[in-house]
């Protein structure tokens, strides 16, 4: 039989007649379900022994399934019944034990029409673990194989089952979850289906109401967040022009210094933005009141509802615009600028007739960030929101409040998330299909020309007063975590660290005595364990979108792009309602965070990766491949080394968006798995500014640390020879090596 065939029965073995089938209570690596009755115990047991025992006949048909390929012993690969046979195998197999997970539940049968044609089921079944997690994955690499031996994709096997595992979860973690929603949508309070109670609520005052027009209050809250993303998304998107302007075209000598100053919102969780804005221009804050005693005016609270939302979200978001055009800005073709300087238009005309057109590709994506990152925002809404309410906050208090309404959560979501696409789909309209082509393969020696003295002028007033605001900001973080009460006691103290910090010594060793620890190690080992994988499938897909050609390739990729027009908020929603149940019951777990992390960071990998794989030569897979390679050894050989920019990117950005998110995880958490983020909201809520500025402090040093740490780990990729060695001596280098029977020997120069 064929080796791989016989990998993938073996794993699958594994999974049916090994390890537990259903889900454990406690953590499957401390061993300690060996000793709990293992494998007699139901809540134990291998699916074979809870059918040789008779309770759950309907796992039998899998382990038939898994002996089936003994079928194929003594056939040749080559063999048309061979192919054939895998993929009936692998297709049966995940497609029963799908149905047979989502058929019977907790109740017994979940539908109704399974109980009128075999009667009321005595037995029942719980979440799976990880026996079926192996199972799943041998029968849908089995029917890979099958494929592949069919020809699909040139017949070969990592492709084809790198295609089949990306399909499968994207479908599991993505599509299936969203569309848990919408079916949750219309469910209600009796548990039936009504359209006509779905409509009621999606159509409700309270969510469109235009009564702030009409002289009222309030408008609806899908209005107050419309409005909201929209002028976020304008503010933040000039405001990143005009820093990449500042760096790349006005010769101002502290570039570095502002981009360190602009990018450093990004590493910030996203609510202490909001904590500082509350320090500076609340009823207490010293802003606040300096202004009253100067000018001997009543200080109030606007700075609770749109204005202080506006701002923090602005100063939040600002920097990932930034981002995006800075690369835009300097990647407009220098000789454009001069032909059009050359036909005499002045540096004004320049830049709004040339220069300005070639950016809207980076417009119109910072602009689509800053719009959906202010629609996912949760943190300052929670902090700032005052009486202005947004989606995100309502949907939350729908779910955790005391009406615990998930449909209306669901119908909210779904608002959220039709905004979000009506955005994403506008950008790619306005885009259109011309070319915004400025960089070929020809050499461009040109330089950028200057702005126009009054265009420089302007923007080094817009960026230099807003440099001067984040660093009142952040001041007023760092001041802030030192004062003992603010606004009432202004002495400094270290009172809010060891509360949260505290360390002490015991006759066990080192005992971890601040109230932070726990959500504190909690938050590093599930952002560290989620960085790393949110890489790997992030950059394998991008892998088989930029080098592999294969039906659906379209489909593939819009759906591996989904989660990155979905806020935050929906993920959180969509998880709870999908996987608070059997089959897939992972609400309270760690897997479930880790899990979120993946699919809502995994777009920012597969689009580093496919800018880093585009501008790769395929010749160079080509001569792998010629040399006796396979596809997964010049993948592993010659792709990887070169994407070490892509790699630290995707595990950076994945990184730190686990470590400050807080829109998914906030509806997520548990009591054994806190994350900081939750755990500083909870602060807040007390009034307990000190201590969640104080640990917020703490994350931004772990954060530059550990980014520092994966920048030495990944290094840099080398192409040519760039060291000091004399070029006749040193030869050609190369850290590729080619997976080839015997590496060529290249000499002379690069």
């Amino acid at each position: 039989m064929h080796p791989t065939v016989i990998l993938w029965m073996a794993v699958g073995w594994l999974g049916f007649a090994v390890l537990p089938w259903y889900g454990l209570d406690s953590n499957f690596f401390t061993l300690s379900w060996l000793l709990d009755g293992y494998p007699f115990n139901g809540d134990v047991a291998p699916a074979l022994f809870l059918v040789l025992q008779g309770e759950k006949p309907w796992l039998a048909p899998m382990g038939m399934l898994l002996a089936a390929p003994f079928l194929l012993w003594g056939r040749e690969k080559s063999d048309p019944l061979f192919a054939a046979l895998l993929i009936a195998i692998g297709a049966a197999g995940f497609s029963w034990l799908l149905f047979q997970g989502f058929a019977i539940g907790l109740q017994g049968f979940q539908f109704d029409w399974l109980t009128a044609l075999f009667g009321e089921l005595d037995d029942r079944q719980f979440g799976m673990g990880y026996g079926a997690l192996l199972t799943a994955g041998a029968f849908l690499f089995l029917f890979t194989l099958g494929l592949a031996g069919r020809g699909a994709v040139g017949g070969d096997v990592f492709v084809v089952g790198s295609i089949g595992f990306v399909v499968a979860v994207v479908s599991l973690f993505i599509f299936m979850p969203i569309f848990q929603m919408l079916l949750s949508a219309l469910i209600t309070e009796e548990g039936s289906y009504s359209l006509a109670t779905f409509f009621a609520k999606l159509f409700s005052h309270r969510l469109w109401g235009l009564g702030c027009l009409a002289g009222g209050s309030r408008c609806g809250v899908a209005w107050n967040s419309l409005f909201l993303a929209v002028l976020v998304g304008i503010l933040t998107t000039l405001l990143g022009l005009i820093f990449a302007l500042v760096v790349t075209r006005t010769g101002f000598r502290y570039g570095r210094l502002l981009r360190a100053l602009t990018v450093l919102p990004i590493i910030t969780p996203p609510f202490v933005i909001g904590l500082a804005i509350i320090l500076l221009f609340g009823l207490s804050g010293a802003m606040t009141q300096t202004f009253a005693e100067l000018f001997g005016v009543q200080p109030t609270r606007w700075v609770y509802g749109l204005p202080g939302l506006l701002i923090a979200q602005v100063l939040a978001f600002t920097p990932i615009a930034f981002l995006v055009l800075i690369g835009v800005v300097e990647g407009v073709s220098p000789s454009m600028e001069e032909a059009a300087q050359t036909l005499r238009a002045n540096r004004w005309q320049t830049f709004r007739t040339v220069s300005l057109p070639l950016m809207r590709p980076g417009l119109a994506n910072a602009f689509l960030l800053g719009f959906i990152e202010s629609m996912a925002d949760f943190g300052n809404p929670l902090v700032l929101g005052g009486n202005f309410d947004v989606l995100s906050t309502e949907i939350f208090f729908a779910i955790v409040g005391a009406q615990y309404d998930q449909a209306q959560a669901a119908i909210l979501a779904l608002v959220l998330l039709f905004f979000t696409l009506s955005a994403f789909y506008a950008q790619r309209f306005w885009l259109g299909r011309k070319s915004y082509t400025t960089v070929s393969g020809k050499g461009d020696a040109g330089v950028h020309p200057h702005l126009p003295n009054g265009l420089k002028y302007s923007v080094y007033a817009v960026a230099g007063a807003w440099a001067a605001f984040t660093i009142l900001v952040y001041a007023t973080i760092f001041y802030g975590s030192f004062v003992k009460l603010w606004g009432v006691d202004h002495s400094l103290t270290f009172t809010h660290y060891v509360k949260s910090f505290a360390i002490g010594w015991n006759e066990f060793g080192i005992h971890w005595i601040g109230s932070a620890w726990s959500s504190f190690w909690t938050t590093i080992t599930i952002s560290l364990i989620s960085a790393p994988l949110t890489a790997m499938i992030g950059l394998l897909t991008a892998y088989l979108l930029v080098r592999q050609d294969f039906a659906g390739k379209e489909g593939f990729e819009f759906g591996t792009m989904l989660s990155f027009a979905i806020p935050g908020t929906v993920i959180g929603v969509s998880y709870v309602i999908a996987f608070n149940v059997p089959p897939i019951e992972l609400t309270g777990t760690g897997l479930i965070l880790i899990l979120s992390f993946i699919f809502r960071n995994m777009p920012v990998g597969v689009r580093a990766g496919v800018a880093s794989m585009s501008q790769i030569d395929r010749s160079l897979d080509e001569s792998s491949l010629t040399l006796g390679a396979n596809s997964w050894q010049t993948f592993r050989n010659v792709v990887l080394p070169l994407l070490r920019p892509a790699i630290l990117a995707a595990l950076v950005y994945s990184f730190v968006r686990a470590m400050t998110a807080i829109s998914a995880v906030i509806f997520l958490v548990s009591a054994r798995y806190d994350m900081s983020t939750s755990y500083i909201v909870g602060r807040v809520e007390n009034n307990e500014y000190g201590v969640a500025i104080a640990y917020s402090s703490v994350l931004i040093a772990v954060m530059l640390v550990v980014i520092g740490l994966m920048q030495l780990a990944v290094g840099s990729r080398k192409l040519g020879r760039r060291g000091r060695e004399d070029p006749q001596s040193a030869g050609w280098r190369s850290n590729v090596s080619l997976p080839a029977r015997q590496q060529p020997a290249f000499t002379g120069g690069g």
